[in-house]
Formats: structure tokens, sequence, C-alpha cells
């Protein structure tokens, strides 16, 4: 019998999988793609083309704030790697998480920082 936690990752896996077969990164435009654990975010810029990581945030280094300031901060850096490459354009892939709390935290943060997606 499944847990409660190993049934709701199961959709949220369904959920990313579904994303991931109509978006793309290129080098021009790559996928900006958020990962949330319990305590921590990432974010990634990924050229799918050339299966590379362009640039990255976190806020493991940065624990100060909260979840959400947190997740603001990671944002913030995110767009200002990707200012400092010269991207400006970017795909947002949620990663099967709905877009709300955190992740829309980053997300606001990186279109202030200069990204459009």
């Amino acid at each position: 019998m499944k847990t409660k936690g190993e049934i709701k990752d199961n959709k949220r896996l369904r959920i990313k999988n579904r994303i991931r077969a109509k978006i793309s990164g290129s080098e021009t435009k790559p996928r900006l793609s958020v990962f949330r654990s319990n305590k921590h975010i990432q974010v990634q810029l990924i050229d799918d083309v050339k299966q590379v990581t362009i640039a990255s945030a976190s806020d493991l280094k940065d624990g100060k704030g909260s979840k959400t300031e947190r997740a603001e901060k990671a944002g913030v850096q995110i767009a200002e790697l990707a200012k400092a490459k010269g991207i400006t354009e970017v795909v947002f892939d949620r990663n099967g998480f709905k877009y709300a709390g955190r992740i829309k935290a980053l997300a606001d943060k990186a279109r202030e920082g200069g990204l459009k997606f």
C-alpha cells in the first residue's frame, strides 16, 4: 500500500512529465527549471539542445529569512546570472509544482530582475 506522500509525489511527477513534453530550452531561450524541497529551493537555466546547465542559483548557503524570502533572493540571483550571460528570455518550468507561494515569489523576482517568460 502506498503512503500519502508517495501518491502525492507520483502526481507531481505525472504533471512534470506532461509539462516537459510541451516545453524545451535552447541556447537563446533556456528553460528556467525550479525545484522546491521542504527546506530549500533551487533554480537552473538549462539548454536542452546541448543538455547543459547554463547557470544555477539556490538558497542552500543563505539560511536567513523565511523560505519565501530566500526564494525571492534565488530569483534575483538567477536573473543577475542570466543577465551576465546575455539571456533575457526564458521558458519557465515549474517542475510539476503549483504556481503559488515560493514558486510564484521566485518567478516574480526573476521577472523584476529582467527575465521575460
